[in-house]
């Protein structure tokens, strides 16, 4: 009964002596959580008002976020009695065994600071990243968002991006789209031309500079192969694509141009 009532007497005086310090902590480390939480929401309203790049902003949010919280961690520990300079001591090597447990992590961390920092793609890009066609999403920490044209969400590990090739098809703001048209040996190379630039300056998603152009790009076995060369928007490639092959059909039927099949001439010889 004496062991408990010590006990209970110990619990009661850390109570009154610590008491108020650890409802300080609880209060100041609430608080300071809020204040973190609208501190950010103002900085990132203010890069949206400064137009700050969109790959950067969530990479700065998501770094000032732990640093703030790690600040106010340390602070929420001196005012319980911690020893700040232990803590920051604990903290030093319990960051160094991370550190190590964690070097891939770090080197993702490290390859997202170079993709900000050298800016090869942004957000809204469509790039062709390890093998991997879409538009880019998000440029966080860690990795790097994209979305595939059939709408699949893949996430690739900064370091690999940042020391693998990097394909941005939106950079330089439109494309060549390469098609290859095939009419026969018989037919007037100038009027096929004429037929297939018509269809393509009355397209209205192919571009007039840099100008469509068609070559004879090889005599092939069966036909003459035509090298045909639109321009357009990135966004309007594949409609470029699809909508001048099908046109090029149907005005070369129109004027009676045929489009060869593979063939070949047998000649039998009779002894």
């Amino acid at each position: 009964m004496k062991e408990l009532s010590y006990y209970f007497d110990k619990i009661i005086d850390l109570a009154i002596t610590r008491g108020p310090s650890l409802i300080l902590a609880l209060i100041t480390y609430l608080v300071g959580r809020w204040v973190i939480s609208r501190f950010i929401h103002v900085v990132d309203a203010s890069m949206r008002r400064a137009n700050l790049d969109e790959s950067l902003r969530p990479f700065l949010k998501s770094l000032l976020s732990v640093g703030l919280n790690v600040l106010l961690i340390i602070s929420v520990a001196s005012m319980v009695g911690i020893a700040t300079t232990s803590f920051i001591a604990v903290l030093g090597a319990a960051g160094l065994a991370v550190g190590l447990a964690l070097q891939g992590s770090l080197s993702n961390f490290a390859g997202g600071a170079l993709i900000l920092f050298f800016k090869p793609f942004k957000v809204g890009d469509l790039v062709d990243i390890q093998g991997n066609l879409g538009h880019v999403r998000q440029i966080l920490i860690f990795n790097t968002v994209i979305v595939t044209p059939d709408n699949k969400t893949v996430i690739i590990p900064n370091a690999a991006v940042s020391n693998g090739n990097i394909t941005n098809i939106s950079r330089e703001g439109f494309l060549r789209v390469d098609l290859v048209i095939g009419i026969a040996y018989k037919e007037n190379i100038q009027k096929a031309r004429d037929v297939i630039m018509k269809v393509m300056t009355e397209h209205p998603k192919v571009l007039k500079e840099p100008a469509p152009s068609v070559n004879v790009l090889e005599l092939a076995d069966s036909a003459i192969n035509l090298a045909v060369r639109p321009h357009a928007d990135v966004a309007d490639y594949w409609d470029v694509y699809f909508g001048i092959t099908e046109g090029v059909k149907v005005a070369l039927d129109a004027h009676n141009i045929s489009i060869p099949f593979p063939q070949r001439d047998i000649h039998m010889i009779k002894e």
